[in-house]
């Protein structure tokens, strides 16, 4: 599984109301809509820099963190946002997000930069940034990661093993 996409830079603690602010989480229920306004109090037109399945995020420490609404991570993955790469993410938002599909890789972020562009190899658990012509190492996926991954979430996956069974 590869991820290939220009990076575009955060820091640390993006909490859930950056990602998408509190003030639409009822009255826009439309993923589509609602990412358009996709970190709107902190990167103002943020959803116009994107292009569809060629954006990466990149982060520092503590992405995602904030409440449990499973919006900020679907609007992340409706807006185009291929995957998150930061240095590590709230438990609440890293479940959310497999949960409904959208790739999350836990590494050092230290070295990448806007604008970069970067190739992430899951099988491999490198990312090599071609702006920079290095390699970053993360812990590779497990099976039922690239799984989730693969189905575009929980629901697809158990839908497709519907004769699995919890033990």
């Amino acid at each position: 599984m590869i991820f290939e996409g220009k990076v575009f830079k955060f820091s640390d603690n993006i909490n859930t109301d950056w990602i998408i602010s509190g003030r639409y989480k009822f009255s826009i229920t439309d993923k589509k809509i609602l990412s358009q306004y996709l970190f709107e109090d902190i990167r103002p037109n943020f959803y116009k820099e994107i292009v569809p399945n060629k954006s990466i995020i990149v982060a520092g420490s503590n992405f995602g963190c904030g409440s449990s609404r499973e919006q900020a991570p679907w609007v992340i993955k409706e807006a185009g946002i291929i995957c998150v790469v930061a240095k590590n993410f709230a438990r609440i938002f890293y479940r959310n997000a497999f949960n409904i599909g959208l790739p999350l890789i836990e590494a050092d972020t230290s070295s990448i930069e806007e604008g970069d562009e970067i190739i992430i190899d899951i099988d491999k658990g490198e990312i090599f940034n071609k702006n920079k012509n290095n390699k970053i190492n993360f812990n590779k996926w497990d099976n039922f990661r690239k799984e989730l991954v693969n189905c575009g979430g929980i629901i697809s996956y158990l839908k497709k093993y519907k004769d699995f069974k919890i033990t």
